[in-house]
């Protein structure tokens, strides 16, 4: 026979009720039996070492020898047993009884061996052992507890052992189990009650609505449940009500839904090519279409290998159509050199016309170009700090190998340690620097800086390096030239750099220029216009193929001069950032007849622009 659901939850209702009240009571009185155990035990336990205590002068250090002595103690027991109000049991370690505080003096050598007892055995191993048992002595169930008792440092000599009833504790535990019984009785009569009541409420419609539903199968969708409830069931309700309306508003939102979808598609920097189980192509988003110059018109229904011919990615799309495993590859398309990143997940289509594998073409180039340039730079910075290393452990070397014992040479290996050790310093703090700039770290002041007067103040600073070599240090800077907007400070490293690198890699008697003019405004940039600083010399100059490279970091177009002349390879590379910080660019032309021409334009400083900080 089938029962109704009205009667399945019903059922359901009792059989859950019924064993949660079981399982309350059980873990109820567990839980009760458990705490009542463990404040009986801890309660015995300080009075098992006050009898131990007080036992200690009888016991320690030798066990009663004389009936005298087993008198003295037996008598101590019974006393100590009324007052502890427990039954005190006195075991030799061979598990002799030498005194019990419920038989008479006389029987106490009579008792059998309490050696194989679980407490004793305990108290002796561990230190304390515990046991509940029927007790052959008394024919009650008892809680035991037994100490071991010894001298310090000494092995046990006797186990002083205490022992309650549990009869009250089981009466309560009886009173407690009658009290249980009558409440969950209770509890279980009116549970019966109210779920009858509530599982005709609640299935009352469901079988409204199990009609109403044939119907709907039927075709009938004017049709509709009344309801009065707002429950989960007049949400159904009212759910089956809106279906026949939904119906044909599911079908244009599914429309929708693929119109938005293709939008998507459309709208992705990623390319995506989407096979059937034949390895046909189905959809090709235009993003694929300009990385391969294909069009999807001319593409879909084609198998993929015609479509796209690499050998890398046919064998993937091969794999990943045999295994229908979500692999991973990367190809390099030639000519152009372009880096793709190729994720490729099966779809679980099964028949043709049903998307089998989905293939996602990232565009890594750019990504694979930057993890170059790390590499390189790391290669360059490894280098960088190991010249002067190396040279610093070979002059130290050389000094532990006996040239500390000529002065000369001692003193000039020590000048060239340090000469490296600065050169080392110089390289970190220009890493330091310009990892700082790049980072944003670096908050450069926006006010407005007067081109000339920071010109003369870097010619001053310069000068005496220039004059040691020879040099002409000249400058044409109009002081009518508006000023610049940026940080004085980092626009004079800018020129402090282009200079010195001017006086370092120009002959002795050699000339630099510097100069400077205003530039009119251009569509596109400042409105106020730029303006021109050329630094110019005549020294050994920067070939042509090495000048859009020397602003790279650890780039020199003169390796082995630049090391010579002290330089980092930074400098430059500092230049170009903070010009850039500022809105500008810097460039380097070949001068004439020798030499170079670094040229940086910088904006001019509006006038309706207060000065702060950016």
């Amino acid at each position: 026979m089938t029962l109704s659901i009205r009667w399945k939850v019903a059922l359901g209702m009792l059989l859950g009720v019924t064993l949660g009240l079981a399982v309350a009571g059980w873990v109820l009185i567990r839980s009760f039996e458990r705490l009542e155990i463990a404040r009986i035990t801890e309660t015995l336990d300080a009075r098992s070492r006050l009898v131990s205590f007080s036992l200690e002068p009888l016991l320690a250090p030798s066990l009663p020898s004389t009936p005298e002595q087993t008198k003295a103690l037996q008598a101590r027991v019974l006393d100590l047993s009324r007052h502890a109000q427990a039954r005190i049991t006195v075991i030799g370690r061979d598990g002799r009884v030498l005194a019990e505080s419920t038989a008479p003096g006389e029987t106490v050598p009579l008792l059998e061996s309490h050696a194989t007892r679980p407490e004793v055995t305990q108290a002796l191993e561990t230190g304390r052992g515990t046991d509940i048992r029927l007790s052959k002595t008394t024919g009650q169930r008892m809680l035991y507890l037994a100490l071991p008792l010894s001298e310090t440092g000494s092995p046990p000599t006797a186990v002083v052992r205490l022992a309650v009833p549990l009869t009250e504790l089981e009466t309560r535990l009886g009173d407690v189990q009658r009290d249980l019984f009558l409440a969950f009785g209770l509890a279980f009569l009116i549970s019966a009650l109210v779920s009858a009541l509530l599982t005709k409420g609640l299935t009352q419609p469901l079988t409204d609505m199990a009609a109403m539903a044939r119907r709907f199968a039927e075709g009938a969708l004017d049709q509709r449940i009344r309801t009065a409830t707002r429950d989960e069931v007049g949400v159904l309700a009212d759910t089956l009500n809106q279906m026949a309306d939904q119906l044909d508003a599911k079908i244009r939102e599914v429309s929708d839904e693929r119109a938005q979808l293709l939008a998507i598609l459309t709208s992705m920097v990623e390319g995506v090519m989407v096979l059937d189980v034949k390895g046909r192509v189905l959809l090709l988003n235009p993003a694929l279409e300009r990385m391969f110059a294909l069009r999807d018109a001319e593409a879909r229904s084609r198998p993929y290998w015609e479509v796209v011919r690499h050998h890398e990615l046919n064998e993937l799309v091969t794999r990943v159509l045999e295994t229908r495993q979500q692999l991973g590859g990367e190809i390099t398309l030639a000519p152009s050199g372009r880096t793709l990143r190729i994720e490729a997940s099966p779809a679980g289509g099964q028949r043709e016309n049903e998307a089998c594998a989905v293939l996602v073409f990232h565009d890594v180039t750019a990504l694979r170009r930057l993890e170059k340039v790390r590499k390189d730079f790391v290669a360059n910075v490894s280098h960088e700090l190991r010249t002067p290393l190396t040279s610093i452990k070979g002059y130290v070397e050389a000094l532990l190998d006996g040239a500390k014992d000529h002065p000369t040479d001692a003193v000039r290996f020590l000048e060239i340690i340090l000469k490296q050790a600065d050169r080392l310093n110089l390289i970190l703090d220009d890493l330091l620097q310009l990892s700082q700039i790049e980072s944003g770290e670096v908050l450069f002041k926006r006010e407005p800086v007067r081109l000339r007067d920071l010109v003369d103040r870097t010619l001053a600073s310069l000068k005496p390096l220039a004059d040691k070599k020879g040099h002409s240090l000249t400058a044409a800077v109009p002081a009518e030239l508006p000023p610049l907007m940026g940080d004085e400070d980092r626009l004079a490293q800018v020129l402090s750099n282009l200079v010195d690198n001017a006086v370092k890699y120009t002959p002795e008697r050699g000339t630099i220029t510097i100069s400077a003019r205003h530039l009119p405004p251009t569509p596109g940039g400042p409105a106020d216009g730029t303006l021109e600083l050329i630094v110019a010399d005549t020294g050994v100059g920067i070939p042509e193929p090495d000048r859009p490279r020397v602003f790279e970091r650890f780039y020199r177009a003169d390796k082995a001069r630049s090391r010579e002349l002290g330089g980092t390879g930074l400098g430059l590379a500092i230049v170009k950032h903070i010009v850039e910080s500022h809105g500008g660019r810097v460039w380097v032309e070949g001068n004439q007849p020798v030499g170079s021409r670094f040229i940086v334009r910088l904006p001019v400083a509006q006038k309706t622009i207060p000065s702060g900080l950016s």
